[in-house]
């Protein structure tokens, strides 16, 4: 209590002013001067203190088992690689039987046990522009990531992800991702899920040559099949901001599991790519959205069936042993790392 309220009731105890006039003089409503007189009356100056205006009983109030619950999921998850958002705990909280608190109140509670490190400078993801293609299929994004095995070998890993689901189509881990990766894994993935309406890159060299004034495979295929292409602005890696959000999950997924060494090798590793189940732990963080695997009604111009033959059949047939090696953890991964949508989009 600030000093004018002490003043206040001493100076009526002491009869130096009435009750109106100490009100009028320090400002202090008349009824709550008469609080604080009963107050002090019945304990004194400490009586006279706030008071607590927390509720003598929380019904609502999350459980001990529920935060503990939190906090223990948070760990869990990861230690294993796996996403460990508010969004992700609450879908595993609901999945156990138990009462899931808004996804705020998990943040303070994970913010509480100090579990979350604070990102002052990290942009407001306010402050981009989002966007999702209107239904699956319409737009497919592409990027590869590096990644290092345990002997120091660098590979890349190629994925491919529908821009409408989140649903990982394809990833495939090589020793360096050439043009011919990229055109024999995205033909593969036609003849599996049938071909999308556009697609969305960066401007890597394996995706355009629009900077060198010339075309790639993956023009020339996209051409012939009447697919759009679309490419991100320059050092703008937002705006492929699902697929690059992909890589991190990956990324945290296979570094909390031993990496394969160059000399690994397993036979379901030969394939030019590998598409996975996108079986998941976690929640798609989203409304339920359907995957692309109807084939589109759309119509192939005659010669797709030629192109599809001629690029699985050009790709090099040299053996990739640092992709190999790598290979199965990145199956793996990708099962496990579904990517939630709606919760990383530029």
């Amino acid at each position: 209590m600030s000093s004018k309220h002490e003043v206040a009731v001493l100076q009526v105890v002491s009869g130096q002013l009435t009750v109106s006039q100490a009100a009028r003089k320090h400002g202090i409503n008349r009824q709550h001067l008469h609080r604080l007189l009963n107050r002090y009356r019945d304990g004194g100056l400490d009586a006279i203190e706030p008071r607590s205006r927390r509720p003598h009983s929380s019904p609502h109030a999350t459980t001990p088992q529920v935060r503990n619950r939190v906090i223990t999921l948070r760990t869990q998850l990861t230690s294993q690689g796996h996403d460990a958002g508010p969004v992700t705990i609450a879908w595993h909280l609901k999945h156990e039987g138990l009462q899931a608190p808004s996804t705020s109140t998990i943040r303070r509670i994970l913010h509480q046990a100090g579990l979350i490190t604070s990102q002052p400078r990290k942009r407001p993801r306010s402050s981009y522009v989002r966007f999702q293609a209107a239904q699956p299929n319409a737009c497919w994004q592409s990027d590869f990531t590096h990644w290092h095995l345990s002997d120091g070998t660098d590979i890349e890993i190629l994925n491919w992800l529908d821009d409408h689901s989140r649903y990982l189509l394809g990833c495939a881990a090589h020793s360096r991702v050439s043009g011919d990766h990229v055109a024999a894994t995205f033909t593969e993935l036609i003849n599996r899920y049938g071909p999308p309406a556009s697609t969305l890159t960066d401007n890597g060299a394996v995706y355009t040559a629009r900077f060198t004034g010339g075309h790639n495979r993956f023009e020339h295929l996209l051409a012939i099949l009447g697919i759009t292409q679309k490419n991100g602005a320059p050092a703008h890696p937002q705006t492929q901001g699902k697929i690059e959000r992909f890589h991190q999950t990956l990324k945290r997924w296979l570094a909390a599991r031993p990496a394969p060494s160059s000399n690994y090798s397993a036979s379901s590793t030969n394939s030019p790519t590998t598409t996975t189940s996108n079986a998941h732990t976690g929640p798609p963080t989203g409304p339920p959205l359907p995957t692309p695997t109807t084939p589109s009604r759309r119509r192939y111009p005659p010669a797709h069936c030629q192109v599809r033959t001629a690029c699985v059949t050009t790709k090099s047939t040299a053996p990739d042993t640092s992709a190999s090696a790598a290979q199965a953890a990145c199956t793996t991964s990708v099962s496990a790392a579904h990517t939630p949508p709606h919760r990383y989009c530029c």
